[in-house]
């Protein structure tokens, strides 16, 4: 795997060093090794998947509080997708800034975020598939969001937003 650090302190964009042959392509999607050589300690505790039927769908932007961080490694597993991470750790120096990415089932790309930042993502093809793991298990009282489309993060979705969720449209908007 290659790791390519982001604009937001502590995560990273990480490629797949596939092998292929005739028969298609094999790559690791996580080694414990391989992260922590890079800084990176995350254990994985639960995985889980979305799909999105319409391009152009928003998902997020999500997070878990203090009471239950945690760091998701998340890739695309069909079609494409923009990819979120928003820096909201106030000791951060990349606090209130994010970073996004094009993951696709053909790159095999994957964003890993770490705790405390929020997650987001808009498909950019239907029928679109992703796949994250999660450093802690869901915590539904430690579940927060914020507003997808508020003017304060200056998110630069790549398509006009197509489906979004209601809970997803009444996350506050950030206080100014």
């Amino acid at each position: 795997m290659r790791f390519t650090e982001t604009a937001i302190v502590g995560a990273w964009v990480i490629d797949p060093t596939p092998h292929v042959d005739e028969r298609g392509r094999f790559m690791r999607a996580w080694c414990a090794r391989e992260f922590e050589a890079q800084g990176i300690r995350f254990v994985p505790v639960q995985a889980s998947m979305g799909f999105s039927v319409h391009r152009g769908t928003v998902r997020g932007l999500h997070y878990q509080d203090a009471s239950a961080p945690e760091a998701k490694l998340v890739r695309c597993t069909r079609g494409a997708m923009f990819d979120l991470v928003f820096d909201r750790r106030e000791d951060s120096p990349t606090c209130g800034k994010w970073f996004g990415v094009e993951l696709t089932a053909e790159n095999g790309r994957m964003l890993y975020l770490p705790e405390l930042c929020a997650h987001g993502y808009q498909t950019l093809e239907e029928n679109t598939e992703m796949h994250y793991m999660a450093s802690a298990f869901y915590a539904p009282d430690a579940a927060r969001g914020m507003r997808y489309d508020d003017p304060a993060f200056g998110i630069a979705w790549p398509l006009p937003v197509a489906a979004v969720s209601e809970q997803d449209r009444r996350w506050p908007l950030a206080e100014r």
